[in-house]
């Protein structure tokens, strides 16, 4: 993105005094322009689609269609390059986040977070990063792995991805550590190498597992036994 562009941003939030707020600090802010409001889901993924944003600031509670299937529907009709779905909730164990996170979101950001953290946040998943800190990484495993042990764990695809023998010792090792939430500048601490090499075994096993964020490698991670809560 040339330096001089602005972050297109298509902000979604069903009270009014909430994404008026948010669409105040944007405008205000340099480096930002927003291309548009939605109160609800259906009018999300209309706007997404009309006005194709580069970010999507998107509630996840919501009358009628909520932030989990808007995202979905968002990001399944999108023109290359999709949009960036950044989720804003009120708790960050939101049961939510979860189903959010699988449908395709760069990650969440609570929406108790100071301004300077939401303008961080929004040109980090720009820019391709994923917004998903450690501790949320534990919790989000914590909250799996309580489900799983009272017999109702999350929804699980009808189809995981494909083979992970497709990926090599490395490309496996890189993402097991993505997976609990490791920065690439931990891993590449940890396994002696470069963030540079980091990020690109990272980049391949996501291409070769059809995953399109790093917040969907943590999902995926634990739903295929990858990596297991409580696991060393």
């Amino acid at each position: 993105m040339n330096a001089q562009e602005a972050v297109r941003v298509l902000v979604v939030d069903d009270q009014f005094l909430i994404r008026a707020g948010l669409v105040g600090l944007l405008r205000a802010a340099p480096g930002f322009e927003v291309v548009g409001e939605a109160a609800d889901g259906a009018e999300a993924v209309e706007l997404a689609a009309a006005l194709r944003p580069d970010v999507v600031l998107m509630d996840i509670r919501m009358p009628g269609m909520s932030g989990i299937v808007a995202t979905g529907k968002i990001l399944a009709a999108a023109e290359d390059p999709p949009p960036r779905v950044l989720v804003l909730t009120t708790f960050d164990l939101d049961e939510y986040v979860y189903g959010a996170l699988r449908a395709g979101a760069s990650g969440f950001l609570l929406k108790d977070s100071g301004p300077e953290r939401l303008l961080a946040a929004i040109q980090a998943v720009r820019g391709g990063d994923s917004l998903f800190a450690p501790s949320v990484t534990r919790r989000l495993v914590e909250s799996f792995a309580v489900r799983a042990q009272d017999g109702d764990p999350p929804d699980l695809p009808a189809q995981l991805p494909p083979d992970l023998e497709q990926l090599t010792g490395r490309e496996v090792e890189v993402l097991r550590m993505a997976a609990r939430g490791l920065s690439n500048a931990d891993i590449a601490e940890l396994l002696f190498i470069s963030g540079a090499t980091v990020k690109t075994h990272l980049n391949r096993a996501m291409t070769k597992l059809n995953l399109a964020s790093r917040a969907q490698v943590v999902v995926m991670a634990y739903e295929t036994g990858l990596v297991r809560p409580g696991g060393a």
